[in-house]
């Protein structure tokens, strides 16, 4: 299998990474980002690129993938909708929408969050442009679409995450988190179950197409 990574710097993308390098099913895994990743295996190739909304540039190596796993995000603490849209649903959307064009039996999964409003219409600004996003992509002629609904994540294997606050808040919780994900999987999951489901979504497909933290667990 031969799969893209968008955001593989980020906690998610880190975990999806690193699982994804760890499988012997995957032959080839690429990166897309604004930086490297910096991390350096036999099967990994990284693209870096400065526009995340045009890839036009290099359509001739976006072909001949299974599937994608979208990781790319940011908190929106501080943005306004305007600003956090063109970050959350215009650069996810132009990635997918090429890859649709160049790769029509990929499967998409795109890493969204617990919460978000499928109804594109509620007071929450972040949630109102994660359900419109999710949306937009669930309508893209893929082979199969999968929206992931991580809520409580607990990072694993030396995994952080770039945002100062939450590494507080998981150092913080650190010691409590293995016990939550044990007890409550319907609100915390790990880097290690969110790469590994993904992986399985993309190979086996998954019983619906938004998974809630239960569902990751589950698969």
């Amino acid at each position: 299998m031969k799969v893209l990574i968008f955001g593989a710097t980020g906690m998610v993308g880190q975990g999806v990474l690193r699982e994804c390098l760890l499988d012997p099913g995957v032959e080839e895994v690429v990166t897309i980002g604004r930086t490297a990743t910096g991390q350096h295996h036999a099967k990994l190739r990284e693209i870096v690129l400065s526009d995340l909304t045009d890839y036009s540039a290099i359509e001739a190596e976006l072909t001949g993938f299974d599937a994608c796993f979208f990781c790319l995000g940011v908190a929106s603490a501080g943005m306004s909708e305007a600003d956090y849209s063109r970050i959350t649903y215009d650069i996810a959307l132009a990635a997918a929408r090429a890859l649709s064009r160049l790769n029509p039996a990929m499967t998409f999964v795109h890493t969204s969050a617990a919460g978000t409003d499928s109804s594109e219409s509620g007071r929450v600004m972040w949630a109102r442009v994660k359900g419109r996003t999710e949306n937009a992509l669930l309508r893209l002629p893929f082979k199969a679409v999968y929206i992931f609904r991580p809520a409580g994540i607990r990072p694993m294997h030396g995994i952080t995450s770039r945002t100062t606050l939450y590494r507080i808040g998981y150092a913080i919780t650190a010691p409590l988190l293995p016990w939550l994900e044990r007890t409550f999987p319907r609100y915390v999951t790990s880097t290690e179950r969110l790469g590994k489901a993904m992986l399985k979504a993309a190979r086996q497909g998954a019983p619906k197409p938004i998974l809630e933290c239960e569902d990751i667990n589950r698969l």
